[in-house]
């Protein structure tokens, strides 16, 4: 049975980085992107581009914004590792209805945070990437709010359902479970 583990950190923490360290052990490496590219922000799309760019060719590339939990149910059990980068995007596509679908409410979405945690049991290591946000002052706006205690409460529920979890902070992973 493969491990589920769950790193967590700031941007530019080293999140990514470590997690792709981690999936070398176990090839081959499936990588689950939740970001969208948006027709109007340039930057995201760039963005995008640079990290597929950075993967390497040996690693298959999905790109889901939403369904996690269709594209899982598969590559979980296959062997190898499955990066999902990142939780927080995902949460942000459901929280606001991009990536094809409807905006969700809370309720919808840790119930879908919950059974991606059950779901990934399988032969593959599923490795998750999260930003943790519950470091800063409380946001001043009541989207921003939201969505901080949607990803605060998601890390609980995915830090609960790992078997390790990794704190990244200034490229440096500490072991919180």
């Amino acid at each position: 049975m493969g491990e589920r583990i769950l790193i967590v950190g700031g941007t530019r923490s080293g999140k990514s980085r470590l997690a792709a360290r981690l999936a070398e052990i176990h090839t081959p490496v499936s990588f689950v992107a939740t970001a969208t590219r948006e027709p109007d922000d340039a930057e995201m799309g760039a963005r995008i581009d640079r990290h597929r760019a950075e993967r390497p060719a040996t690693w298959t590339t999905i790109e889901v914004p939403r369904d996690l939990e269709g594209a899982l149910s598969g590559l979980a059990r296959g062997g190898g590792s499955v990066i999902v980068d990142c939780l927080t995007l995902w949460i942000s596509n459901l929280m606001l209805g991009l990536g094809g679908g409807p905006a969700l409410d809370d309720p919808a979405i840790l119930g879908a945070v919950g059974r991606l945690g059950n779901l990934a049991r399988g032969p593959a290591t599923v490795i998750w990437v999260s930003n943790e946000v519950g470091s800063g002052v409380i946001p001043e706006n009541r989207l921003a709010r939201r969505f901080a205690d949607l990803q605060g409460s998601a890390n609980q529920i995915m830090a609960e359902a790992s078997d390790r979890v990794y704190l990244c902070v200034v490229g440096l992973p500490l072991t919180l479970k």
